[in-house]
């Protein structure tokens, strides 16, 4: 049992907590995981945004030479003299100082000859290697501004730099025709500062995408070992912004996306699940940790308590087992009020009545054995009163007095039915047969008294009744109906079955009796009370039969004063 407790114990207590723990963990990933992905697409669209407004303000740039009549005069003006070449440069000057970002602005007129204003750390530009593709973007396009995404420009002789560019064809306002190709080459370093609180707020690596699937920026040397991998992320964007989980060389990724409608660059932020959930690990071990130190504290408490709890009833089935043998000397000192205190005090009470029953059963032993001793005496008695009648009855034959010889004998086999058929149970028959012996007494009594009538069928006279049942009963109509009345009397027994019961009636044509002894009468047989005056045949028949059939079984008397009474009884039919 103690065993038990600790077993019951530890579960209940480890079981709650484990599941708590269970639920608190995953609870502070799902936390945790929802927050980094809100905060990452959040970050994204911010980003986006930023972009978005910085390309818009170059393509505003673009538009600005439709609006300068000097700059349309002298893209159509073959000849470059000073205040040409004055003039452009002014006016490329201003636009180059617009953004901090851009490293250079061309303006190419009718006539392909290109002026520029480049980035003071830059001594010389080559944009006659560039001016071919201009021109044929340009055309594609129409007046459309286009944005080029990342690509190479050469400087000073054999140096390299990362750009993207914005270029616009420039259109006569009064002919609507070509007449020059305005440029910008920014520095991709200035995704740099966009991207830079993404990844710090993140954690994460974010990529530049333009709408032709090309790399445009990797901020870091992760972000770049992505890069080989970037299509495939690509190929799961289906929706305007959203996030989706990959796992890539054994590690998996958060990845939260955005794609600008101006522009169709998609930004992108790749951010290890690790770092998300390297927080959430602690804590969970710490979680762990607890739960075990509690589980371990559950199962010292519960072993202490268990063996608190099991000492008594330890010590109490010692004691049993003690009582087993038959040591009744022993005796619990209960420690607490409480249930296994109460089962202390019921046992010391439990050992203080079987004292008493031992103690009753040795006393009603010993009167057993003098009743034994007083039935065998007593026995005696019958015996000698019918030996004693069979000498009277042989006497009387041999002086030639048959009436006294039948008186006697008749009397004999009376008392020979009680004492030879010492048996409880005899048939129907056999009390019959009683029955009509007690009757020829009475005509030897009083001739032409009474009458008998005995109607029952042959089917019941093999039913089994205890003994001694119907001559009480006849013996009580006999002096009690009958022998009050005036003139003779008749008797009738008969039997019939109902409801499985066969049932038998003893019925007088006496003097009867009214309403009041009647009711008293039967009360009377109904609660066995020992302390009326009459009935005490009858009531003698009714414990005898409801003590051996039942408390269903039992008599019942019916009379009507003048007309007589009927004896009901019931007993149970074995046919």
């Amino acid at each position: 049992m103690e065993r038990k407790l600790i077993i019951i114990f530890v579960f209940l207590i480890s079981m709650p907590i484990t599941y708590v723990s269970y639920l608190s963990s995953r609870s502070m990933v799902n936390s945790n995981l929802k927050n980094a992905t809100e905060s990452a697409i959040q970050m994204t669209s911010n980003a986006s945004d930023t972009i978005d407004r910085y390309i818009a303000d170059l393509k505003r740039y673009t538009a600005l030479p439709l609006y300068n009549t000097d700059v349309q005069r002298y893209l159509e003006q073959k000849n470059n003299d000073w205040d040409k070449n004055v003039s452009m440069s002014m006016f490329l000057s201003y636009l180059s100082h617009t953004k901090e970002e851009i490293l250079a602005v061309y303006l190419v007129d009718k006539y392909d000859y290109i002026f520029n204003d480049k980035d003071p750390r830059i001594n010389e530009l080559f944009p006659e290697d560039r001016l071919t593709r201009w021109k044929l973007l340009t055309e594609e396009a129409g007046v459309a501004p286009i944005i080029l995404g990342k690509h190479l420009i050469r400087y000073n002789s054999y140096e390299h730099r990362e750009v993207i560019s914005v270029l616009r064809t420039i259109s006569s306002v009064s002919t609507l025709k070509h007449i020059g190709i305005l440029v910008f080459d920014v520095d991709i370093s200035l995704f740099k500062g966009i991207i830079g609180p993404v990844n710090a707020v993140t954690q994460g690596n974010t990529l530049i995408v333009d709408d032709k699937g090309e790399v445009v920026y990797a901020g870091d040397e992760t972000a770049n070992n992505l890069v080989p991998k970037y299509k495939i992320l690509l190929n799961k964007i289906d929706q305007p912004e959203g996030h989706f989980q990959i796992t890539s060389e054994g590690e998996s990724y958060l990845v939260a996306y955005t794609v600008s409608e101006q522009t169709g660059w998609t930004t992108m932020v790749t951010i290890p699940l690790v770092r998300i959930l390297s927080p959430v690990e602690k804590n969970r071990n710490t979680l762990m940790f607890t739960t075990l130190l509690i589980i371990a504290f559950a199962l010292c408490v519960a072993t202490i308590i268990s063996y608190a709890l099991t000492k008594p009833l330890k010590s109490m089935v010692r004691l049993m087992k003690q009582v087993k043998y038959g040591n009744l000397d022993v005796w619990i000192q209960p420690k607490y009020n409480d249930e296994i205190g109460m089962l202390g005090i019921h046992f010391n009470r439990m050992i203080i009545r079987m004292k008493e029953l031992l103690q009753e059963v040795s006393i009603t032993e010993k009167r057993k054995q003098k009743a034994d001793m007083r039935a065998l005496q007593n026995q005696i008695n019958p015996h000698f009163i019918y030996n004693t009648l069979e000498s009277i009855r042989m006497l009387a034959e041999s002086n030639d007095d048959p009436r006294v010889a039948e008186l006697t004998y008749l009397l004999g086999l009376q008392m020979h039915y009680g004492i030879v058929r010492s048996e409880e149970s005899v048939t129907i028959r056999h009390e019959l047969d009683h029955v009509r012996n007690y009757f020829n007494l009475l005509e030897i009594r009083f001739p032409d008294k009474f009458q008998l009538i005995i109607e029952v069928p042959e089917a019941f006279l093999q039913l089994p009744i205890i003994k001694l049942v119907f001559q009480p009963i006849v013996e009580n109509a006999v002096f009690h109906g009958l022998d009050q009345k005036m003139g003779p009397g008749t008797l009738t027994i008969s039997a019939w079955r109902e409801n499985g019961k066969a049932v038998f009636c003893v019925e007088d044509d006496g003097v009867g009796m009214d309403k009041i002894i009647l009711d008293s009468l039967n009360n009377s047989l109904m609660n066995a009370a020992s302390g009326e005056m009459f009935g005490i045949g009858l009531r003698n028949v009714n414990e005898r039969i409801r003590l051996h059939y039942g408390s269903l079984f039992k008599l019942h008397v019916e009379s009507e004063p003048g007309k007589g009474t009927r004896v009901i009884l019931h007993i149970k039919d074995s046919s």
